[in-house]
């Protein structure tokens, strides 16, 4: 029987040792070397069999996409007989179609090019939309739903009253799913934003919410402008606890800072992006989605 090796990308390495250890499989810690023009450089030992590369692709977004290349294109030229990206965070999953005129939908160029560089299948966490992930036509690509594990440590924080909220429209489906498994009440508030400025508004909502603990529910929070802007509105309506709940906290210049100074109480997620609020671990998933996957590999 072929061996299975979890292949630890240098930006998600304590999560890469998680699964590895859910799995019961081999661990590799390539050996990163970054010049001073900022190009990497790794060197790993020869990988037989099945190669589990993880590696989360947030800010360097394009040296971390990049890192998932040169492994996969390695481990495929090694012999490895099948490469399996594990990537919690993809990144440019939210250029998914060309928003205004000259535009393209760049998560179409990293299906192509993880194509090319021998992966065979991509496993994600809550992949921004349908429309991004139709564009992995040549290579398998599977999304794992963040929600049971968020509404689970929810549970055990002890909320009055709570009331799950998505910060727009498009989050309604997530809200929802995360409220029926909290049994709680859901708002979905109404948001626009200006495509050239990026700045955003949100509609004062008719529900009463006044002394009850809110979660606000979302897939990312990279600026953190939706949550800043729906926190302003609930705390005009009365909202008691304030929290914020994602999958992916990009969380990007003083957007933690900025979000709590906001009315906000504490920001949430899970160890897709390794920072100070990843309390929810997603090994155990993912592990499960690859065990489904390659139980023969596995004792």
């Amino acid at each position: 029987m072929l061996p299975i090796t979890v292949l630890a990308g240098p930006a998600s390495v304590d999560l890469a040792s998680r699964i590895s250890k859910e799995l019961k499989a081999d661990l590799i810690v390539p050996e990163l070397r970054v010049f001073a023009d900022g190009e990497s450089k790794l060197r790993f030992p020869a990988v037989k069999g099945t190669c589990i590369i993880v590696q989360s692709t947030y800010p360097p977004a394009d040296t971390h996409v990049l890192q998932v290349m040169m492994m996969a294109r390695k481990c495929a030229d090694d012999g490895a007989s099948e490469v399996c990206a594990v990537v919690p965070y993809l990144a440019y999953a939210r250029q998914d179609r060309p928003f205004l005129e000259g535009e393209y939908a760049t998560i179409s160029l990293i299906a192509r090019l993880f194509a090319a560089s021998g992966i065979n299948s991509v496993i994600t966490v809550d992949m921004h939309s349908q429309l991004g992930m139709s564009q992995f036509t040549a290579v398998g690509i599977r999304s794992v739903s963040s929600i049971p594990l968020l509404a689970e440590h929810a549970k055990g924080m002890n909320l009055h009253d709570p009331i799950a909220v998505s910060p727009d429209a498009g989050g309604a489906e997530r809200v929802k799913a995360f409220a029926g498994q909290m049994n709680s009440d859901i708002l979905i508030l109404k948001k626009s934003r200006n495509r050239s400025s990026g700045e955003v508004t949100i509609e004062n909502p008719e529900m009463e919410i006044k002394g009850r603990d809110v979660v606000l529910v979302d897939d990312m929070i990279s600026s953190g402008g939706s949550i800043i802007a729906a926190t302003e509105v609930l705390r005009k309506k009365g909202a008691s606890r304030i929290y914020a709940m994602c999958a992916h906290a990009l969380l990007l210049g003083n957007a933690s800072k900025n979000i709590t100074k906001a009315g906000v109480d504490d920001i949430i997620t899970t160890n897709s992006i390794p920072n100070e609020h990843a309390k929810v671990d997603l090994s155990r998933s993912i592990a499960e989605v690859l065990r489904s996957r390659y139980n023969p590999g596995f004792s």
